[in-house]
């Protein structure tokens, strides 16, 4: 049985939402800021195209291989505990990312900052969820934690170019230190504790296997790019990453405790969901860190003009997240997802306009498109994710959701950078053919959306919203269903 829910005060409300938003805003940042400082790391390390890559795809690969297992450590362990440890463990690993004396020190710390930002996202949507009750105040809080994760994201090149230009590329890393203390402070005074009364246990093989395989799939993109496809190397890290991935599915489904109970999948409206959120993190939210290497090695904008040409879109999402929270239970959610990604899909075909000499603006009306319909996404699916999970188990659904997004990150960054040729990113090779292998990624992740969006279409029904307007959200369920 769920433990009785005792209302919160509005201060510990105020705090809880303030800390969820603050390290959200951090580990999401923490995936966009670096792209501003790409060439800069490059110089100073000494280091090629595959070492940038890992630097984004290491810190996101262990994320999602390691938000599931979070989730269900902190449904047993508790909520607050485990985001203690998150926070811990992002500030330290943080510090040693900004004292990083090569390449390969930096992306080993990128992944163990990368198991922080797990277990801080494995627990972000169910400290809201403790705190906040069914109805418009949740819906709100909601709104402010999908704009946060879009925003971020969107802001991150702008301050990752202040930061590179007006200090050093490792300030990105070290701001995290005094945020991270402060959150910490105020999580041990404000935030409350909870837990799941009857807890799932771990799956440790179920665990390896997921990492082995997502982690062998990425290698083998990025080497394979790098080294060329006819290497041993990359052809060798498919079929074992895929071979993981297979013997992953199969264990899952004999385990008595799995980490991706296969039950939830079979719900079409959570498997949907699911897709979607995996579609916009390997179009949108991937082809991110090409578009900004175009915009300084190609159009040779320096960090800060570079970060100051995404800010009408940051602002766009924002404004959008805010209002998507007013229709509440309005516009079904079928309706709203697939729009959402459709928008995105057709700003990153607007965005196919740009040249080796275009103007630095020309890429900007596609992605305020692009951002229009993330800033719709987020926070529709942050409700969704909670209507879908009971109070109890809230940390699970929470953790499938956040491994479905950053895996569609890391895989995202790795096969699109397939169709840009390695010698090109960094100034090296042609801008002509980096500006068509552009292309070829901005039209192929216009399509991953929009393979997303008939997802939605096809598995959501269309016949009311995902409000959260019932205990634990088992009236979303049923309708959904």
């Amino acid at each position: 049985m769920p433990v009785e829910t005792i209302p919160k005060s509005a201060a510990t409300r105020r705090a809880t939402l303030t800390v969820v938003c603050v390290t959200t805003a951090m580990l999401m940042l923490d995936i966009a800021v670096v792209n501003t400082a790409l060439p800069s790391i490059a110089t100073d390390l000494d280091t090629g195209v595959s070492g940038l890559q890992w630097v984004v795809d290491a810190y996101t690969l262990a994320l999602a291989t390691v938000v599931l297992s979070a989730g269900s450590w902190a449904d047993r362990r508790g909520r607050r505990h485990v985001f203690l440890v998150g926070i811990v463990l992002f500030t330290l690993t943080s510090l040693l990312c900004a004292l990083a004396p090569n390449i390969w020190v930096l992306d080993l710390a990128r992944a163990a900052q990368g198991v922080g930002a797990a277990l801080l996202f494995a627990c972000s949507l169910a400290l809201l969820a403790d705190v906040f009750e069914k109805g418009p105040a949740r819906a709100t809080a909601l709104a402010a934690y999908g704009a946060t994760i879009g925003g971020a994201f969107a802001v991150g090149p702008l301050v990752g170019g202040l930061l590179t230009e007006l200090v050093d590329w490792r300030a990105i890393f070290l701001i995290n230190v005094p945020i991270g203390l402060l959150t910490l402070a105020v999580t041990l005074r404000w935030v409350p504790e909870s837990r799941d009364p009857n807890p799932r246990g771990a799956d440790v093989i179920g665990q390896i296997l997921v990492c082995i395989g997502l982690g062998a799939v990425v290698l083998g993109l990025l080497r394979g790019n790098e080294a060329g496809w006819s290497e041993p190397v990359p052809a060798t890290a498919l079929v074992v990453g895929a071979a993981a991935l297979v013997g992953f599915a199969g264990y899952e489904r004999r385990a008595a405790e799995p980490m991706l109970p296969p039950h939830l999948l079979a719900n079409r409206a959570f498997a949907g969901a699911q897709i979607a959120a995996f579609a916009i993190s390997a179009s949108l939210f991937a082809v991110f860190v090409y578009t900004t290497i175009y915009l300084q090695s190609i159009l040779h904008l320096s960090p800060v003009a570079a970060g100051l040409v995404y800010l009408p879109a940051t602002v766009a999402m924002f404004v959008v997240a805010g209002a998507t929270a007013k229709l509440d239970g309005r516009i079904p959610v079928s309706i709203t997802l697939t729009c959402s990604l459709m928008l995105v899909a057709a700003g990153l075909v607007m965005m196919t306009v740009v040249d080796v000499s275009s103007s630095k603006y020309a890429i900007l009306p596609g992605f305020v498109i692009a951002c229009v319909g993330a800033g719709v996404f987020n926070p529709v699916m942050s409700g969704l994710v909670l209507g879908e999970s009971t109070a109890d188990h809230v940390g699970l659904a929470a953790g499938i959701n956040d491994a479905f997004r950053q895996t569609g990150i890391a895989v995202g960054v790795a096969g699109l950078g397939v169709f840009l040729p390695a010698q090109s990113m960094l100034g090296g090779g042609s801008p002509e053919e980096f500006v068509s292998g552009l292309h070829r990624a901005l039209f192929v992740a216009a399509l991953i959306a929009a393979a997303g969006a008939l997802v939605c279409a096809v598995t959501l029904p269309a016949r009311r919203s995902a409000r959260i307007d019932s205990d634990g959200g088992r009236e979303v369920v049923s309708a959904l269903r």
